[in-house]
């Protein structure tokens, strides 16, 4: 039923968000026009390098929909001919629907003019405009490129974000609209000119004002949230706070956002006008860190009461759950959390560790879990689940349910 209601308890609330995110729902992803209509659902896919398991942007739509052709993402993505998502800073880096390039115009411009961008990549706009056109050319006469085959390439300095000076420029180039992602090698950028990437309709399609670009943003933020509070709808496209304020109004004036109040909830919250309140919610799902559900942290700690936070970057002996932590969902509560890696070399997926959360029934949470696990080295190409720890209840119960 639709959710049209003054003030919604928190378990509401919860289900409206679930639903919005197209968690419990039959789909299945067997053609490129399958994916891309469940990535405008969810507006944005979230790119990100760590392969401790899985490139994160694959999770998300199998935590959905179940097995589905890993390949099939890429060709929706990278497919010349048959393109239906583009590269461009959305939420983080992100997968998008490329029907959107043209709301994000704004956010190139910007860039152009040295705003909104990363410090160390504004010197690109004015102190050094020659190498950003050596760049250009050079991809303009020898097509799509890494950022080691740009003449004015460097060194890396090292470390996480230690980029040389061509990926620096490729990255300003990026940013601005100049060129984006024409294919991945071994996951590394190639990139092109974006009028020889984009279809051509797409490429010249009218640009609308800034206003009119961040309305649909949020439209699509509020769509793909159900219910939020402000700071969840700018967080989703990584709005200027001043502007998601002003578009929060206008789109409150037209009744796409209706203005109501969650039990629990600090904050104003708004409901898309077409959101969905499920009766209940039946799913099973392992959460990638970089999921749009999870996305902004304090919006999972109101809804779900689930504290997290991602531990890359924790030193090993600081990290309360581990290293790449999966939350796991079970109906409409997040349940437990699982650490997890992909050993290739052994064809395993391993569970280094695990624990369920505070007053969940353990027991009743084993076999979904152990059943997600499966499907979850099935759907990678491993043969087996290993549970390589013994500490807790829950990876004691998983370990035994899953060598059954």
């Amino acid at each position: 039923m639709q959710a049209r209601r003054a003030t919604l308890s928190n378990a509401e609330a919860r289900r409206i968000a679930i639903a919005a995110q197209q968690f419990g729902t039959s789909a299945n992803l067997r053609t490129i026009r399958d994916v891309g209509n469940l990535a405008r659902r969810l507006g944005a896919v979230q790119i990100d390098s760590v392969n401790v398991l899985v490139r994160s942007h694959y999770l998300p739509l199998f935590s959905r929909t179940g097995m589905y052709a890993r390949d099939l993402l890429d060709r929706t993505a990278y497919d010349a001919r048959r393109r239906q998502l583009f590269e461009y800073w959305g939420h983080e880096a992100s997968l998008l629907p490329i029907e959107m390039y043209p709301l994000f115009r704004w956010r190139m411009e910007r860039a152009l003019r040295g705003e909104g961008t990363w410090g160390r990549l504004r010197r690109y706009a004015t102190e050094h405009q020659d190498l950003v056109q050596a760049a250009l050319k050079q991809i303009r006469e020898q097509g799509a490129l890494g950022a080691s085959e740009l003449e004015a390439a460097g060194k890396s300095s090292g470390g996480w974000w230690g980029w040389s000076q061509g990926k620096e420029i490729l990255e300003w180039l990026f940013w601005t609209g100049q060129v984006t992602t024409a294919a991945r090698r071994n996951f590394e950028r190639l990139y092109d000119l974006t009028e020889r990437v984009l279809p051509a309709a797409v490429a010249a399609a009218a640009v609308p004002p800034k206003d009119e670009a961040q309305r649909s943003l949020m439209t699509t933020a509020a769509r793909a949230l159900g219910v939020a509070t402000l700071r969840d709808l700018r967080d989703y496209f990584r709005l200027p706070t001043a502007d998601a304020g002003e578009r929060l109004l206008e789109l409150v004036e037209a009744g796409v956002l209706l203005p109501t109040q969650v039990d629990g909830w600090k904050q104003q919250a708004y409901l898309h006008h077409e959101a969905r309140l499920p009766r209940k919610i039946e799913a099973t799902a392992l959460l990638s860190p970089f999921d749009s559900l999870i996305w902004e942290r304090q919006r999972t700690e109101r809804l779900f009461d689930f504290v997290y936070r991602l531990e890359i970057y924790t030193p090993a002996h600081k990290r309360q759950h581990g290293y790449y932590v999966l939350p796991f969902l079970m109906n409409d509560r997040l349940v437990a959390r699982v650490d997890l890696k992909s050993d290739r070399a052994r064809s395993r997926l391993q569970v280094k560790g695990g624990s369920a959360e505070a007053g969940v029934n353990v027991r009743k949470i084993v076999a979904p879990l152990a059943r997600e696990l499966r499907s979850l080295a099935d759907w990678l190409d491993l043969e087996d689940v290993e549970v390589t720890s013994r500490r807790g209840e829950l990876l004691k119960l998983l370990k035994t349910g899953i060598s059954a």
